[in-house]
């Protein structure tokens, strides 16, 4: 077997670890030795063992003289855990070979460097690109302090995603449904606008049967705290927090009646009257929201693509047309006047759900 087989198995080991590792990025390990896997291992949840940690324990004594292959470079620091280095030398790992180096900017290269120096060979760069999108909302954050933000849609072929009279279910089948659920268990945050809120009275939980899935914070933009105190994103019995985003002028009595161990008010200022997106994803990015999901509806996602705060793009186009142009739109405001100021997609992919079809693609920035 050659390296981009063994870390094709470390990538899929890393992606066990999807909506339970963050502000921690997904790792996967194995531990070979004489062409056989003996150790394997995952970095499992933020604050628990590392996933070379795991695949050294995994393979025992039998790690010295192995080769361990890892999807990120190993630690080189103290956080949660001991350095991951130390126990690579420890354990006499012979050879590491990793897919990506770390891309935050205080410890790149740092893991790296010291087991060159301790006299462990390393090499880089095997299956890079497939470890560079399992880690692309850890790396944004890494880098920018800003949460990689997925723009989704569910629309008919002529472009609504809910009929005049807001009724929007179901637009798509179960299979693409269940897809956005897995989305939701990805990210560390869900956005709408108020107006989703009141119109669908949505819980904005991940259901997934027969899987173990955790919520996403809730993030409703709300600019003058007009929400029913009776919404389901109020009254959740869920571990995720719901974050109230308003502007300056809202009534008081009300907020503190909202405010709760589970529910917070943040007030951000306003440009031209709404909620200034750029802002907020600064905010979202202090509190270690590193990816965000924005679900709507249309004035939100519209808002969403002219700030620029759109970093990939996933639409569910279903076999049907309202055939007319009074239902909600895709996006609504003010859209750009010439089509060379369109917002571009690079990297596209088309996945097909039973008669659903989805658009994947990363904004150009």
């Amino acid at each position: 077997m050659d390296d981009q087989y063994y870390m094709l198995k470390a990538l899929s080991l890393a992606a066990k670890g999807s909506g339970y590792t963050s502000p921690n990025p997904m790792v996967g390990a194995v531990v070979v030795k004489d062409d056989k896997i003996i150790g394997e291992g995952w970095h499992q949840a933020v604050g628990q063992a590392h996933a070379e940690v795991n695949a050294i324990d995994d393979a025992g004594d039998s790690a010295r003289g192995a080769t361990l292959y890892v999807t990120l470079e190993p630690c080189n620091h103290e956080g949660r855990t001991p350095p991951c280095t130390r126990k690579i030398e420890k354990a006499g790992i012979s050879k590491v070979v990793m897919a990506m180096k770390d891309p935050n900017p205080g410890v790149d290269g740092g893991g790296m460097e010291y087991l060159i120096s301790r006299g462990i060979p390393v090499i880089t760069g095997i299956c890079e690109k497939k470890a560079l999108v399992l880690n692309e909302a850890f790396i944004k954050h890494s880098l920018t302090h800003l949460p990689f933000t997925i723009a989704k849609c569910a629309a008919t072929l002529d472009g609504r995603v809910a009929t005049a009279n807001g009724d929007s279910r179901w637009v798509t089948g179960p299979s693409a449904r269940r897809f956005v659920h897995q989305i939701r268990h990805y990210v560390d945050a869900i956005m709408v606008g108020i107006n989703t809120v009141k119109l669908d009275n949505p819980s904005l939980t991940t259901r997934l049967d027969n899987i173990i899935t955790k919520d996403a914070h809730r993030v409703i933009l709300d600019t003058k705290l007009s929400i029913s105190e009776e919404a389901k994103v109020l009254t959740l019995d869920s571990e995720a927090k719901t974050l109230i985003i308003t502007g300056p002028d809202i009534p008081g009595d009300k907020r503190r009646r909202l405010e709760s161990e589970n529910i917070e008010i943040i007030t951000t200022p306003l440009r031209n009257g709404r909620i200034d997106l750029k802002g907020l994803m600064k905010i979202l990015g202090e509190r270690d929201i590193t990816s965000l999901l924005i679900e709507g509806g249309s004035q939100v996602l519209g808002a969403a693509f002219n700030a620029g705060v759109v970093d990939k793009v996933n639409f569910f186009y279903a076999p049907k047309i309202l055939a007319g142009d009074d239902g909600f739109p895709i996006t609504a405001g003010q859209g750009v006047e010439f089509m060379k100021d369109a917002v571009n997609l690079l990297d596209i992919k088309v996945k097909q759900f039973d008669n659903d079809i989805m658009i994947e693609g990363y904004v150009e920035h």
